[in-house]
């Protein structure tokens, strides 16, 4: 579900708000992964978190 509603899409395009959904997904399960499950953030986990990070600095990028 993208967080779009008319206020929104005005301001962003579509893939802006479906990459910040995604963000906003994948920061809450680390959270939860690491809090409720107990899991433990490997080197290679942060790597691509890094990477999604700069994959919305170049969706951003004007």
């Amino acid at each position: 579900m993208v967080p779009t509603n008319r206020m929104g899409y005005g301001a962003f395009t579509g893939f802006q708000l479906k990459i910040m959904q995604e963000v906003i997904t994948l920061s809450v399960f680390i959270v939860f992964a690491k809090v409720y499950l107990g899991e433990a953030l490997r080197w290679n986990y942060a790597v691509a978190m890094v990477l999604i990070f700069a994959a919305v600095l170049f969706a951003f990028w004007e």
